[in-house]
């Protein structure tokens, strides 16, 4: 099988939607997840590399040293995996959840081995069990309206860092890249008017999964429960459209174990972890 060699622009709807059909807990992909990755930034900035798709998996490139892979066939998953290598560069990375077998095989057999860095966390949620929102009196919650590009990215990158990629006019094409709603997509308003804590999340209506990508509070409003404030009203937003399961996936290392101590205080449970693989080739 030859797969096809496709821009992630054109590829997308086609990688979302093998990554929903594949959907288990053990799988590693979301449509969310990927539209953020395609979209989170301005195309110049990111630089993405292509997609190669067959009907039963994809590979993509998404930079010349970092490998993205969905599939169960392992066939499938050999073709495009061995297609995106072709143009990869020497030494390239991948990352997994320890489950996805087909895929792990794979890249084994491809010549890849385990490397340690920092490793994330599938956690899930039974939405039936989200908590009621809190917050602290005078701050306010609500979705983002359409329109607010500006505002929902300056919020993020207040939170994240000023060298943070996510300008307004790359959150506009953000905002126009499905599953994305404003609906579900939650910010929580100081009592001077300020946007001080955000937090989108992503609904996949084929299997009821929503998660939660990404999600911050600007430094001099941290500690006060508004992220958590945010997470659950956006959740709460999503369940009202019929999603019926909570994802979230933060650092599983000790090295950075606040986020994963505020989802799991909002009911969320651990499952798999990812693993990371390296490729390294030399000179060819």
């Amino acid at each position: 099988m030859t797969p096809e060699r496709l821009d992630v622009e054109d590829a997308l709807p086609r990688m979302q939607a093998l990554s929903s059909r594949l959907w288990t807990p053990e799988a590693r992909h979301h449509p969310g997840q990927l539209a953020w990755s395609a979209a989170y930034g301005e195309p110049d900035v990111l630089d993405l590399g292509p997609v190669f798709a067959a009907d039963d998996a994809w590979a993509w490139l998404e930079s010349r040293d970092w490998l993205e892979v969905c599939g169960t066939d392992p066939a499938s998953v050999e073709a495009v995996v061995a297609a995106a290598l072709e143009e990869a560069d020497d030494e390239v990375h991948a990352s997994t959840l320890e489950t996805e077998t087909a895929v792990v095989q794979v890249l084994g057999a491809a010549g890849f081995g385990e490397v340690e860095l920092p490793w994330f966390t599938h956690h899930l949620l039974d939405l039936a069990d989200l908590p009621p929102v809190s917050l602290p009196e005078a701050y306010a919650v609500r979705a983002v309206a359409p329109g607010e590009h500006e505002e929902r990215a300056a919020v993020h990158r207040a939170a994240w860092s000023a060298t943070s990629r996510v300008t307004g006019t790359a959150y506009r094409r953000l905002m126009a890249t499905p599953p994305y709603r404003p609906g579900t997509d939650h910010v929580v308003i100081a009592p001077d008017g300020a946007w001080v804590a955000s937090c989108c999340v992503w609904l996949d209506e084929e299997t009821g999964v929503a998660l939660v990508e990404p999600v911050g509070c600007v430094e001099e409003h941290r500690r006060l429960g508004l992220a958590t404030a945010a997470s659950v009203s956006a959740l709460t937003a999503a369940r009202e459209l019929g999603a019926t399961q909570g994802l979230v996936c933060p650092r599983g290392d000790d090295d950075y174990p606040a986020p994963a101590r505020l989802y799991q205080g909002i009911g969320f449970r651990p499952g798999a972890r990812t693993r990371t693989w390296r490729l390294s080739r030399g000179s060819r």
